[in-house]
């Protein structure tokens, strides 16, 4: 049976708000400048914020995140920022086939926050062969109790790396793409804006499965190994950018 929650007033704005998380340090990421490209191309209803304060966050603390404890004063600015997106949109590097430590700690930060619960989210990947590090976001992600929005898998070529995000957005092939995504994305954030708690119904079944859908999950219950990511996979939007140097962080 479907539920529904009470949204408060800010909640039934015509106006659906993104949060944009790269997962990348560098001022000139082509993670961020992607994510940036997103908000010159976004519709007029849409606004994208992107967030700022990754380096900022403290190194997740177990004990500062249980009932009766205060988090620190970022940590609960980082949330108050979830709650009040509609939808989220990340853009990562790979390292070492894994996420980088800095989104890590962040969504650790995440797990036991309430507005991450059917979260639609948007994943967009830069670079074409970083594969294990898309995987395992994607499994964190849905762990999380998030739902990633399904997008066909979409190969964008730029001409340089150091690209920028008007450059990117001026691209007719790629803002397209771009375009593709943040739509499917809107549809998702109207759902959870509406209040359905079935956000989930947006993915797809998987041929001859259930229809893979995350569930609530203690910090100790994800009892997922990496062998079972490709489960239910909702692929993300993909840019392949110029020639791929796996040492260089995009």
């Amino acid at each position: 049976m479907t539920s529904f929650r009470l949204l408060p007033d800010w909640k039934k704005s015509t106006i659906s708000n993104f949060l944009a998380i790269s997962g990348s340090l560098r001022a000139h990421s082509s993670n961020t400048e992607v994510l940036r490209a997103c908000a010159i191309l976004a519709p007029a209803s849409v606004r994208i914020r992107i967030f700022d304060g990754l380096a900022d966050l403290p190194h997740f603390n177990p004990d500062l995140d249980v009932e009766g404890t205060v988090s620190p004063a970022n940590v609960e600015a980082f949330r108050a920022e979830i709650d009040a997106a509609d939808a989220l949109l990340i853009s990562s590097p790979e390292y070492a086939h894994g996420v980088p430590g800095t989104l890590k700690n962040a969504l650790d930060w995440l797990v036991s926050a309430p507005g991450m619960l059917w979260k639609p989210v948007a994943l967009l990947n830069v670079l074409s062969r970083s594969t294990h590090g898309n995987a395992s976001l994607l499994e964190t992600l849905r762990t999380m109790s998030t739902v990633p929005i399904p997008e066909a898998p979409v190969q964008l070529s730029l001409t340089r790396r150091t690209a920028s995000a008007d450059e990117i957005a001026a691209d007719p092939q790629i803002a397209d793409r771009l375009r593709v995504s943040l739509d499917a994305l809107l549809l998702a954030a109207e759902e959870y804006r509406s209040g359905s708690a079935d956000v989930a119904a947006l993915v797809p079944r998987s041929s001859g499965s259930a229809r893979a859908t995350p569930e609530p999950v203690g910090r100790e219950g994800d009892s997922n190994d990496a062998e079972k990511s490709g489960q239910g996979h909702v692929p993300a939007l993909e840019c392949a950018v110029g020639e791929e140097n796996p040492e260089d962080e995009e």
